[in-house]
């Protein structure tokens, strides 16, 4: 049974490509490209089942405003945040505001129907390794990157932490490769060792153990920039 759902995002193509996509995978959309500061209004007013709410900076104070309106006055509605590769403390504010789910922007349709079916039957709608890393950096906000994050460092090369930084931002492929001035037959080689490397399976789950680590924090210092 399909979905009836809005998509509201700052970015007018996007919204508009993955509405025209879930309609054809026979879902029902009230609204789409809707600028996200006016989201919260629109969907009280339309109250669909599901929003997919776009942001591009989800640790951003008050990024997640529109969720807690939306949930204020149509608690019934489920709101699934797609965005890039958060930090845990993103994620925990996204389900702190009240979401559903975290879906990454660069995410397949199959992924995005998934997560919005998840959101209505009221699970939780998030990669396992992002939900735990948020509820780690909720227990212990305090809590330092210890030697886990320098170890892990320590086994890639400069050009490897340069990619690595790069998939946590959320760059696909095509985008590693043009910002590295290199082909994206070698940016993909480069990921796989990483993944490799790091012993994951996905560039979601090296984004996840690259910030839940503090990975990313010591691969900014001067001393591990790529030359």
């Amino acid at each position: 049974m399909g979905v009836r759902l809005m998509v509201v995002d700052d970015h007018r193509l996007l919204a508009e490509a993955l509405a025209s996509a879930l309609k054809l995978r026979g879902h029902r959309v009230l609204a789409a490209a809707a600028p996200a500061a006016g989201a919260a209004e629109l969907v009280v007013n339309r109250a669909p089942e599901v929003c997919l709410l776009g942001t591009a900076t989800p640790a951003e104070p008050g990024a997640f405003d529109p969720v807690v309106r939306i949930k204020r006055d149509r608690p019934q509605v489920a709101v699934v945040v797609l965005g890039p590769v958060p930090s845990p403390r993103g994620i925990a504010a996204a389900f702190a505001a009240g979401a559903s789910g975290y879906v990454r922007h660069d995410e397949r349709i199959e992924g995005v129907e998934r997560a919005m079916m998840k959101a209505r039957a009221g699970e939780a709608a998030v990669a396992p390794q992002l939900l735990q890393g948020a509820f780690t950096e909720l227990l212990n906000p305090a809590a330092q990157p210890d030697d886990e994050g320098q170890r892990l460092l320590q086994m890639l090369t400069p050009r490897e932490v340069e990619v690595l930084v790069r998939v946590a931002e959320g760059e696909d492929t095509r985008l590693i490769a043009a910002g590295m001035g290199i082909a994206p037959s070698t940016a993909r080689t480069h990921v796989q060792r990483v993944l490799m490397k790091l012993g994951v399976g996905s560039r979601l789950e090296a984004a996840a153990l690259a910030a839940r680590t503090g990975l990313l924090d010591r691969a900014a210092s001067p001393l591990h920039r790529p030359v």
